[in-house]
């Protein structure tokens, strides 16, 4: 399924970012250089998952597995461009699908566990799938059961396949059929979804040769190595992992160790275990765990990169990073659409610029780590009056062109032509500032901007600072309705163990980093944890709902 023009397909391809290589590619070749090497490796706790025992396989037993899974796939009628649903935890199993389901010339819709018949239906609808591969049953929620009322309104699904069916299928016979199947580089490789915490999700095709360019960027800017050992922390399911760590070792080759659901002492453990050497993580997670009481007992030396994403890091937590175990910290923002800036020590040496600063991707004459960078354009549009912004300090829309940039949003016309402008620009729909030494910082996220009696301000800003209060382990700021200001900062926080946070402790703490006044909070909510989606992202239309109702209990 080839979605971009001809005219994309043509300018990507002459200029260079564009290649004849698919992933497959990749994988075989990693199979063919040393094939006894380990490398996928299930979460610790596979048993508890799903009820099997945790497995290790080395290259020439993934290499099987995915070639037996695929002709399993053909056998059951599966055919070019058809799409299978996929809904199951972190396992081995779920990793060789990326490559089982290409290999048979599908494409492969992955899903987050907590998704329900909502979502379900709705994708299965959109995407006409021809099949379902989920487990039986997970966590007390029967999800076969859920994909066969699915079935039932949507007759394209002709199969369900659980994944004890799916083991069987990974140990069938291999005839060699495969390689009559031709794979194009600009064929869709996946289908995500945006996260859809205000709508129904989005579709977000991409493309061999998009990832190849979204992956480049990692692997230069973070300085990942062959034969890295990697370890996902969140659900292989979009960006955030695949993005960042799944297809960058498909390139490089090394290990790949999983984990799921997200448990602090299991991931320090395998951290130490499996001598991982790099992995992304949301600034979260870092800050508790470089707040464990038993942190000094940690043995983190072997990690030489950990880039952070779906926020700012805090200095703080950067700086312990490197005074601890000499780990360097890249800075990641980026989009299920494909979008991405990667900050890293080669293009912004200093650490304190490196959180807040981006590399500005297509400023003419700048050149950037990443070799992919040299082909993406972005520009700074005032929202209000559509004009590029230039001068330093300016705040705007990020718009951005790409060879790792989606061509549309699947099936939904609609949305597309809003949401690219005639040059084939994207709206990133989040705000951005020009920074000095040819970058550019988030400020926040278009809906996400607290507006007290006039000033901006950047909910980021506020959640960024906060992650450096020694008694904080996570926070969130949001917006409150005002009468007289229109609205004002709320942060809702959760402490660490045994620590008590105030109200004045929280604005104490900024006064003291120079803060200006309008930006401090002037209500504090105590939690036990942030709501989340499930990739993890911060869910403020709860939390924003949750406080109005306790402003005014009649208001919903």
């Amino acid at each position: 399924m080839i979605l971009a023009s001809r005219e994309m397909i043509k300018e990507w391809t002459e200029k260079g970012a564009w290649k004849k290589e698919t992933f497959i590619d990749y994988f075989k070749e990693n199979v063919k250089k040393d094939p006894d090497k380990e490398c996928l490796v299930d979460p610790l706790n596979k048993k508890d998952l799903v009820g099997l025992e945790p497995e290790r396989l080395t290259y020439s037993q993934l290499d099987r597995a995915v070639d037996a899974t695929a002709e399993a796939l053909i056998k059951k009628g599966i055919q070019k461009d058809d799409i299978i649903m996929v809904q199951l935890p972190n396992c081995w199993e779920l990793a060789m699908l990326y490559l089982a389901i290409t290999r048979a010339g599908g494409l492969i819709s992955p899903m987050p566990m907590q998704w329900r018949s909502s979502e379900i239906e709705y994708i299965a609808k959109m995407t006409e799938a021809k099949a379902v591969i989920t487990v039986e049953e997970f966590h007390g929620f029967k999800h076969k059961e859920m994909f066969e009322k699915a079935q039932s309104k949507n007759p394209s699904i002709k199969h369900i396949i659980t994944l004890e069916e799916l083991r069987d299928m990974s140990k069938g016979e291999v005839t060699g059929k495969l390689d009559d199947i031709v794979i194009d580089a600009n064929d869709v490789l996946t289908l995500c979804w945006s996260s859809g915490t205000e709508a129904q999700p989005k579709g977000c095709p991409l493309s061999h040769n998009n990832w190849y360019n979204q992956s480049l960027a990692q692997i230069d800017t973070a300085g990942i190595e062959p034969n890295d050992n990697f370890i996902t922390a969140g659900p292989l399911v979009n960006m955030a992992s695949i993005g960042t760590v799944y297809f960058p070792w498909l390139i490089v080759g090394g290990k790949l160790v999983l984990h799921h659901p997200f448990d602090g002492a299991t991931f320090v453990m395998q951290l130490i275990m499996e001598e991982i050497n790099y992995t992304l993580l949301v600034p979260a997670v870092i800050n508790a765990l470089l707040k464990h009481p038993k942190v000094d007992a940690f043995d983190l030396s072997k990690i030489r990169a950990i880039t952070l994403g779906s926020a700012p890091p805090s200095l703080w937590s950067v700086q312990e990073l490197k005074r601890r175990w000499g780990i360097e910290f890249g800075n990641i923002w980026g989009q299920n659409e494909g979008t991405g800036f990667v900050s890293g020590r080669f293009d912004i040496p200093d650490m304190e610029r490196r959180v807040d600063n981006f590399p500005q991707y297509g400023k003419p004459g700048v050149k950037w780590s990443a070799l992919s960078s040299q082909f993406v354009q972005s520009k700074i549009i005032d929202p209000a009056t559509g004009e590029e912004l230039t001068d330093i300090g300016s705040v705007g829309e990020l718009w951005y062109r790409g060879p790792n940039v989606i061509p549309c949003y699947f099936k939904r016309p609609d949305i597309t032509e809003k949401a690219f402008d005639s040059e084939g620009y994207f709206n990133t729909g989040d705000l951005f500032q020009i920074k000095e030494g040819d970058c550019v910082g988030f400020f926040d996220r278009t809906k996400d901007i607290i507006i007290r009696g006039g000033f901006n301000i950047s909910a980021q800003e506020v959640e960024n600072m906060l992650l450096g209060h020694p008694g904080i382990t996570d926070v969130a700021a949001i917006s409150m309705p005002d009468e007289n200001l229109g609205e004002k900062v709320c942060v809702y926080v959760v402490p660490g163990e045994g620590e008590k946070v105030t109200l004045e402790d929280v604005t104490s703490f900024m006064k003291e980093k120079g803060v200006a006044v309008y930006k401090l909070p002037e209500r504090l909510e105590i939690v036990d944890a942030i709501p989340r989606n499930p990739v993890g992202k911060v869910l403020k239309k709860e939390l924003r709902e949750d406080i109005k109702k306790k402003l005014d209990p009649v208001m919903s």
